[in-house]
């Protein structure tokens, strides 16, 4: 305090600011205001020690009056971004979007196929996910023209080098390059694709790769654990691993005008993530990372999108096998999502509409039924509806039991509509 009272009696005011210049004997402007307590008649002017520089003192003014401009203008737009309807976006776009491929192409129909293996064996540590699934994966590299490629993730599922990424990774290209975890590199040809499910097949000429086992996406709880492996930014950071949990399953999500049926999960995922795989637990694929929500006026995080390999593997199957995705058949009935038991050890799901001039209707099908079992597969859950639904194309038949009136029913539906 002593000292306080001596600066003060030294010098009765206040130094605000003060500019310097590379002399530092020399003082430019300064600015004293009078400190609390003090008249004004008690002050003394400090003045520079040599005459006034007008020059610089409007050049400070004028910088000084731009940056309250620059500040103002960045306070309104900020304010204009506030009241717009902040929509997010759930997609990165390709740099090949819209355009044809034109890679060397593999014939389909060769008896190739995609097969989701039981949920088996014991929960595995992060590193034992990492070595079991990273040989697996892949970098693709689509060549776009002389100057421009698109990078993304792939997925080995067969030994004899069938590999599936997203269509847009490859959207537009020309040529096409696979990189293994070993940085070995080898072209890929062009199998099939469906921009629709954002799904493509690639094939090389290599055989006794490593490959990924692929689970049932079905068994996915909210909150279970999930890794992903992939090639975010690109090349430099390869191999890259990361975890979360998920965070919804059956998120409908419309991705560029399409609704898709997705898995939400909060591991990270970013440009280059695109086609790699999902990892539950136990080392399964359980989904391909398609979509990381993006939104044009704020930041966005952990809000990541996966293909649910229950609906991957009706589709890859379709396009190895017909060269495209067959149309998925119309049942014409929704039911309750959760199964009540209707009997000793007998759950079935309520059916509470039946649509006209549809299969379920032809078949005898009522409002009031508990649908028990399709095919040979019991229902705990409207889910399993669907999940056996994606096992038949149109023009097949599709043999559903019923619980109506205290007996078991069997009916015949007729597939001929497909799902719109």
């Amino acid at each position: 305090m002593e000292e306080n009272n001596i600066r003060e009696e030294r010098l009765p005011g206040e130094v605000v600011e003060t500019y310097r210049p590379r002399d530092t004997r020399e003082v430019v402007e300064t600015y004293v205001r009078p400190l609390p307590g003090l008249s004004r008649k008690g002050l003394s002017s400090v003045k520079s020690s040599r005459p006034r520089r007008t020059g610089l003192r409007v050049f400070l003014i004028c910088l000084f009056v731009s940056v309250l401009l620059a500040a103002g203008a960045w306070c309104l737009s900020a304010y204009q971004q506030s009241q717009r309807q902040d929509v997010p976006g759930a997609y990165e776009e390709s740099p090949g979007k819209g355009q044809e491929i034109t890679i060397p192409t593999y014939p389909y129909g060769e008896g190739a196929s995609l097969r989701l293996e039981p949920q088996t064996g014991r929960v595995l540590s992060s590193p034992e996910i990492y070595s079991r699934v990273n040989p697996a994966v892949v970098m693709v590299v689509a060549k776009l023209d002389q100057e421009a490629a698109s990078v993304g993730t792939g997925v080995i599922f067969s030994r004899d080098g069938y590999i599936l990424t997203n269509y847009h990774v490859v959207e537009g290209g020309r040529e096409c390059m696979v990189v293994l975890s070993n940085d070995l590199s080898f072209p890929a040809l062009y199998v099939a694709g469906d921009a629709k499910n954002d799904l493509a097949v690639l094939k090389t000429d290599l055989t006794g790769l490593p490959v990924a086992e692929f689970g049932d996406s079905d068994l996915l709880q909210v909150g279970d654990p999930v890794y992903a492996i992939g090639n975010p930014l690109g090349v430099e950071l390869r191999g890259t691993f990361t975890n979360g949990i998920v965070s919804a399953v059956n998120r409908e999500v419309e991705v560029e005008g399409r609704v898709m049926n997705l898995i939400q999960t909060n591991t990270a995922l970013n440009t280059g993530n695109s086609g790699g795989p999902l990892i539950n637990e136990y080392g399964q694929v359980v989904g391909i990372n398609v979509v990381k929500m993006m939104s044009k006026y704020s930041s966005v995080e952990g809000l990541g999108f996966s293909i649910p390999t229950a609906s991957v593997e009706r589709l890859v199957n379709d396009l190895l096998t017909y060269g495209e995705v067959q149309p998925e058949p119309r049942l014409g009935m929704s039911v309750l999502p959760m199964s009540e038991q209707v009997a000793d050890d007998l759950w079935g799901v309520e059916v509470v509409e039946v649509s006209r001039g549809t299969a379920a209707e032809q078949a005898g099908m009522l409002v009031g039924d508990f649908v028990v079992r399709v095919g040979d597969l019991p229902v705990r859950s409207s889910q399993d509806v669907f999940r056996a639904r994606r096992q038949y194309h149109l023009g097949d038949q599709m043999r559903i039991t019923v619980w109506r009136d205290g007996e078991l029913i069997e009916l015949t539906l007729d597939l001929q509509e497909a799902v719109q």
